[in-house]
């Protein structure tokens, strides 16, 4: 293949609506047709990582590179989500037809990137036979804006501000702005941490008319026909194509990604979409891929540069088998390739979650005294006897702060925010309750899908409950593996909020999403309780009316309460991989 890349910028593709998408094209010089791979973005195509198209033009593909509606160079108005599917579906139908094209066509795009991708598969498009979707998610209300029901203030906000900045910067171009807009936008993104304490959410003055979709977000807090029309995971049976499923352990997507290869394999639209899932799943936060964190380095294999992981390099493999029809042992590879955290080595697997797990049940103990690391709070295989409930004070003025995690707060500054951070500082909390097992006598691998069942009752009418799964070194260090979030009025349903009765007793079934992780001997695994993590998540206000539109001086405090005893046995259920 030529080493000469002819590069066409800005033709503009008109919709099916007549709007036009300003598109950049890279292919060989050569007469030959070539398969395609397609990327959307709303981020500046411009912007993208320009070597890597190059990269994959150089390997035999006419690489499309386009802005999505209303963004740089593309006309008509950017709503996220919403004109994504035919949009895509069209740009496919017209790369198919170039005449350097041979009519196949591969996707590829991270995190609204791969939105763009699974909503334009969800069309059926005859020309679509391989996608490449990196750190997306499956739902854009469960798992994006929202996360077992509770606002994910911290990335959404940030978000939404960065799109209204730019689209400042568009309106300046055109003579609609002048310099003192791009100054106030300016200060509204420097005064973020101001704005996530905003009350009430709904009154928020900014993103405001630059990006009103974060007001219609609050104004749909269930999972209503809104968020269900544009649902990746309620149409998997029209999408196709197989898919390359790649994600990390600290992806603020990562149950999506999880929830894509599962549920395409289960209900995929063709045998060839159903059997040709893969997943591929790293020791990586959103934006931060190299396996180092300024906290914890994961080692020289963990990073999406390194020679054992080559993301470009693999995407251009799958599309070689797949738009290509080269035989390069692809089809005869395990479909699964993960990183074990803990021992630091990636490795292959037949499925995911892996055939051999055997989930074990953790359950809660303590005296009544579980507030904080210096509790009594206890984490074992025993069953609960006849045990105090642990109880705390839950003050929406003073919530438990974020701290690592699957975090992206403010914007793409992952690196200070995200991750494998130490939680000591916030388990010193008395509104943090504690449960740790005893030291490992041996290695234990924790490799799956974790939940946490707890049965709980609160003061409140509506209240959160927040759970963390912590690996605890000897020296102290709490390193978060994975959390999870659930509104307590959505304990039934997202569609449906049924609020609390004070006082009684309910079973809440919390999502953790999953990790992989090996405890090594004489380390302890630890579970967090709580009802707070701010700003990553917006504030339950604990009145059970409309959260968005209550104003700081209506907030309650919740007095709630962990049981665990015969009858009520709270539980951390556990994958568990135990191999020779």
């Amino acid at each position: 293949m030529s080493e000469t890349i002819l590069i066409e910028k800005n033709v503009m593709v008109a919709m099916r609506d007549g709007t036009s998408l300003g598109t950049d094209i890279y292919r060989p010089r050569t007469e030959a047709a070539l398969p395609v791979i397609l990327q959307r973005t709303p981020y500046d195509k411009d912007s993208s990582s320009i070597a890597d198209l190059v990269r994959m033009a150089r390997a035999g593909y006419c690489v499309v590179n386009q802005d999505v509606r209303g963004r740089f160079a593309s006309a008509g108005d950017f709503t996220p989500f919403v004109h994504e599917a035919d949009d895509g579906a069209d740009a496919i139908a017209w790369a198919a037809d170039q005449p350097w094209s041979t009519g196949k066509v591969g996707t590829i795009g991270a995190s609204y990137v791969g939105a763009t991708q699974w909503l334009a598969a969800g069309q059926t498009p005859p020309a679509l036979h391989a996608m490449a979707p990196y750190i997306t998610a499956s739902d854009y209300y469960d798992g994006w804006t929202y996360r077992g029901g509770a606002l994910e203030l911290g990335f959404t906000l940030s978000w939404a501000l960065g799109f209204a900045l730019t689209e400042t910067l568009r309106r300046i171009e055109r003579g609609d702005a002048t310099g003192e807009d791009r100054e106030r936008m300016l200060d509204a993104v420097a005064a973020l941490d101001t704005h996530y304490k905003h009350l009430p959410l709904a009154d928020l003055p900014i993103p405001g008319p630059l990006a009103p979709y974060f007001a219609t977000w609050l104004e749909h807090p269930d999972d209503d026909s809104y968020w269900q029309c544009l649902a990746p995971n309620r149409r998997y049976e029209r999408v196709t194509a197989p898919a390359l499923n790649m994600g990390g352990w600290y992806d603020i997507f990562l149950g999506g990604t999880l929830a894509n290869y599962q549920g395409m394999k289960a209900r995929g639209g063709s045998e060839a979409a159903r059997i040709g899932q893969r997943l591929l799943i790293g020791p990586w936060a959103h934006g931060l891929d190299k396996g180092w964190f300024p906290s914890l380095d994961f080692g020289p294999r963990a990073g999406a540069s390194a020679v054992t992981v080559d993301l470009t390099g693999e995407q251009i493999r799958w599309f070689d088998y797949l738009l290509k029809g080269i035989e390069n042992g692809l089809r005869n590879e395990s479909p699964v390739r993960l990183f074990i955290m803990g021992t630091n080595v990636w490795r292959d697997e037949s499925d995911w979650p892996l055939p051999d797990t055997h989930y074990r049940a953790y359950y809660l103990h303590s005296m009544g005294g579980a507030n904080s690391m210096n509790g009594d709070g206890r984490l074992s295989l025993e069953l609960p006897v006849d045990e105090a409930s642990d109880v705390y004070l839950y003050d929406p003025h003073r919530p438990v702060p974020t701290c690592g995690g699957a975090s992206l707060l403010p914007g793409m500054a992952v690196g200070a925010n995200g991750g494998p951070l130490d939680q000591r500082l916030v388990e010193m909390r008395h509104d943090v309750l504690c449960y740790t097992t005893a030291p490992l006598e041996r290695p234990l691998e924790v490799t799956g899908p974790v939940t946490l069942t707890l049965y709980v009752s609160s003061s409140a009418r509506d209240t959160d409950f927040t759970g963390k799964l912590v690996d605890v070194a000897p020296g102290g260090r709490a390193t978060i593996l994975t959390d999870g979030i659930l509104r307590a009025r959505y304990r039934d349903s997202f569609e449906h909020q049924t609020l609390l009765e004070p006082g009684s007793v309910y079973e809440l079934r919390i999502d953790l999403w999953a990790t992989a992780n090996v405890f090594a001997a004489g380390h302890r695994i630890r579970l967090e309780v709580s009802s707070s993590n701010f700003p990553r998540f917006g504030r339950n206000t604990n009145t059970g009316g409309v959260i968005a539109a209550d104003h700081a001086g209506e907030m309650v405090q919740a007095v709630n309460r962990v049981w665990h005893d015969r009858q009520r046995p709270s539980h951390l259920m556990l994958p568990i991989i135990e191999r020779t």
